[in-house]
C-alpha cells in the first residue's frame, strides 16, 4: 500500500512554520484597516485621460484631503477612491473641480461613507462572525461524528477541524497584512468575507476526508492499524479533493487577472485560502487524527 502519511511530520512542519509566520507579521506589523473598520468616504468616479497621480495630487492640493486610497480600472477610467470623511456637499464641490480640470467626461458614479459608530460595530460584528463560525463548524463536526468514539474520540474531530480551519485563516490574513504595510492594502468587511468563504471551502474538504476515514474504520477497523487506515482514506480521496480544488483555482485566478479591479484582492484572499485549505484537509487535519490517538474518549 502506498504511503503518504508516513512524511507526516514534514507535512505538520510546514503548515506550522507558514501558521507562526503569518502569526508573527501579524502581530508586528498588524492590519490596515479600511473605512469599513476605521471611518471614511468610498467614491468612485470616472475620469478620461487622467492618472492616478494627476488625480490624488488635484484633491490633496485643492481641497487638502491627504491620505488618499485609489484603485484605478484601466479599461473603463474608473478611479475607487478611498478617504476621510466627508459630506454631501464637499463631494458635489470636488466633482464640479474635476468637471473644470478634466473636462465633461468626469462621472459621478458611487459614493457612500460611513461613520466612526457604524464603523466600530461593523468591526465588532466581524469578529464575531469569524469566531462564532469557527466555534459552531467544530461543534458540529464533532456532533457529526458522534458514534465515531474508537479509537480517536469524536471531539477530537472537532478540535482538529478548529485547527485547521484556524491555519487556513492565518495564513491569508498574514499576507494581508503584509500587503497594507508594504503596499497600502485595506482590509474591511470584503475580507471578513473571504475568510468566511474560505471557512465554508475547507471544512467541506475536510468532512469529504474524515467521513472516507469513518467509513475505513467501519469496514477495516479490526484489520488495520489507525495510520493505515488514515492513509488509505486520504488516498482514496486525493484525486477528488485535488481535482475540485483546481478547477476552483482556474476560475479565481482567471477573475483576478480579468475580473473587476475593486474585486482583486477580495479574490486573492479567498485563492491563497482555498490552496491553503486544500492542503490542510489532506496533509494537517488527517496526521492530527494519528497524533490525537489516545486511551480513552
Amino acid at each position: 500500500m502506498k504511503k503518504i502519511l508516513k512524511f507526516k511530520k514534514v507535512f505538520l512542519g510546514f503548515s506550522l512554520l507558514l501558521a507562526l509566520s503569518s502569526g508573527i507579521v501579524i502581530l508586528i506589523y498588524g492590519f490596515n484597516p479600511g473605512i469599513d473598520f476605521t471611518s471614511g468616504s468610498l467614491w468612485q468616479i470616472r475620469v478620461p485621460e487622467s492618472s492616478s497621480e494627476e488625480v490624488r495630487d488635484f484633491i490633496e492640493t485643492e481641497y487638502g484631503i491627504d491620505k488618499i486610497s485609489i484603485a484605478f480600472d484601466e479599461t473603463e477610467n474608473i478611479y475607487t477612491l478611498t478617504f476621510k470623511e466627508i459630506n454631501d456637499t464637499e463631494r458635489k464641490e470636488i466633482i464640479s473641480g474635476f468637471e473644470e480640470k478634466f473636462g465633461e467626461g468626469v462621472e459621478d458614479l458611487d459614493f457612500w461613507s460611513v461613520s466612526p459608530t457604524v464603523s466600530q460595530e461593523l468591526k465588532d460584528k466581524a469578529k464575531w462572525a469569524i469566531g462564532l463560525v469557527l466555534l459552531g463548524i467544530s461543534l458540529f463536526i464533532a456532533f457529526a461524528f458522534r458514534k465515531v468514539s474508537r479509537p480517536i474520540s469524536s471531539w477530537k474531530y472537532g478540535i482538529i477541524t478548529l485547527i485547521t480551519l484556524s491555519h487556513d485563516v492565518l495564513i491569508p490574513a498574514g499576507l494581508f497584512s503584509l500587503l497594507g504595510t508594504y503596499a497600502g492594502v485595506t482590509v474591511g468587511t470584503n475580507f471578513m468575507v473571504a475568510l468566511l468563504v474560505v471557512m465554508g471551502f475547507s471544512v467541506h474538504d475536510t468532512i469529504v476526508v474524515f467521513d472516507r476515514i469513518r467509513e475505513n474504520l467501519t469496514r477495516y477497523g479490526n484489520k488495520l492499524g489507525l495510520e493505515e487506515i488514515v492513509d488509505k482514506s486520504v488516498i482514496d480521496t486525493l484525486a477528488r479533493s485535488i481535482n475540485t480544488s483546481i478547477t476552483l483555482i482556474f476560475v479565481l485566478v482567471a477573475i483576478y487577472l480579468w475580473g473587476p479591479v475593486s474585486l482583486q484582492y477580495f479574490i486573492l484572499a479567498i485563492l491563497v485560502g482555498t490552496i491553503a485549505g486544500t492542503y490542510s484537509s489532506i496533509f494537517v487535519a488527517s496526521p492530527l487524527l494519528i497524533l490525537a490517538k489516545g486511551k480513552g474518549k
